[in-house]
């Protein structure tokens, strides 16, 4: 059986499903094999798994008949969507519906699911605390993740939902980084004050989940959130200039400001640090430090990651 135990991977060529496909890889003796399913099986990424032993499937997640193609045969699935790609929940709760009928339909034997918070569970649409967006979220990126969870519930597939958190990668992909100012000094900004944030590498993302794939008499049916620190951006701030050499500073900004700012989702990305800031218990209690080193030892703190890509942070 161990040689037949196939593992789908949903955005295979992205941060999460890239860090379990590289995991797996990395661990035959686990007796996993890697499917990675992408739109573009020629891309660079995708060839670069290939060439490490990965099976590349082309698979549109919004084709239903695509996605039970691509899961066919498998043993488990790694579900994972990407809002940023389309901005549209309508897409996002289609891909993640398929992707629920498609592993109940071929009897994979567990999923694990990539999902989040609702937030209106905590600010209701009527609340004018924070701006509801598409007329029915208040954080559509998470909103919807959450939306799908019944999609995998319903399809009665052994699920386990995994709750993510911040990528220390952001610094650098998403330009979140220490950003030189006017005067010379470098400075991160974010609407969070002295809430903790809790947060990642994307590639350790992987490694848990690859534990979670391991073990489904022990992880199916449960919520699993994961982190390898709870910080707060000061203490960010102070362990990125640590590392590269200069002071960093936090510049705390309103939520209204960061809402402000216009690059693609920044209302919604500035409903999230305020959903972050003014939940953070909530939001870090349900991402357990403890548990997560227990799924994957090797966890890298921010220092960790930091001191790993500090050429890319200067």
């Amino acid at each position: 059986m161990s040689e037949t135990r196939v593992i789908a991977i949903a955005g295979a060529t992205g941060a999460q499903g890239g860090g379990l496909a590289q995991a797996i890889l990395a661990h035959p003796e686990y007796g996993f094999t890697v499917r990675a399913i992408t739109r573009n099986p020629d891309s660079p990424k995708a060839q670069a798994l290939a060439a490490a032993g990965a099976d590349v499937v082309a698979c549109d997640l919004t084709d239903s008949q695509s996605v039970r193609q691509a899961f066919r045969g498998a043993y488990a699935a790694y579900c994972v969507t990407f809002f940023w790609e389309h901005f549209s929940p309508e897409t996002e709760l289609l891909q993640a519906t398929n992707m629920a009928n498609a592993a109940a339909a071929e009897g994979l034997s567990h999923v694990v699911w990539s999902t989040l918070e609702d937030s209106r569970k905590h600010v209701p649409l009527e609340d004018d605390r924070m701006p509801t967006l598409m007329g029915r979220y208040k954080v559509p990126h998470f909103d919807v993740k959450a939306e799908a969870d019944a999609a995998f519930h319903e399809a009665g597939v052994p699920t386990t939902y995994l709750l993510t958190s911040f990528y220390w990668d952001n610094f650098l992909q998403l330009g979140m980084g220490p950003r030189k100012q006017e005067d010379g000094s470098r400075c991160l900004t974010f609407p969070l004050g002295d809430a903790k944030l809790p947060g990642i590498a994307a590639s350790d993302i992987g490694q848990c989940a690859m534990s979670l794939l391991r073990d489904p008499g022990q992880w199916a049916g449960k919520r699993v959130g994961i982190a390898a620190e709870h910080l707060t951006v000061a203490e960010m701030a102070s362990i990125l200039g640590a590392v590269i050499g200069e002071p960093v500073l936090f510049r705390d900004v309103p939520p209204d400001v960061y809402r402000g700012f216009g690059f693609p989702g920044a209302d919604d990305i500035g409903n999230m640090f305020q959903f972050n800031r003014d939940f953070s218990n909530v939001f870090c209690a349900a991402r357990n430090v403890e548990l997560s080193r227990t799924l994957y030892p090797g966890l890298q703190t921010l220092r960790d990651w930091a001191e790993a890509h500090r050429e890319a942070l200067l």
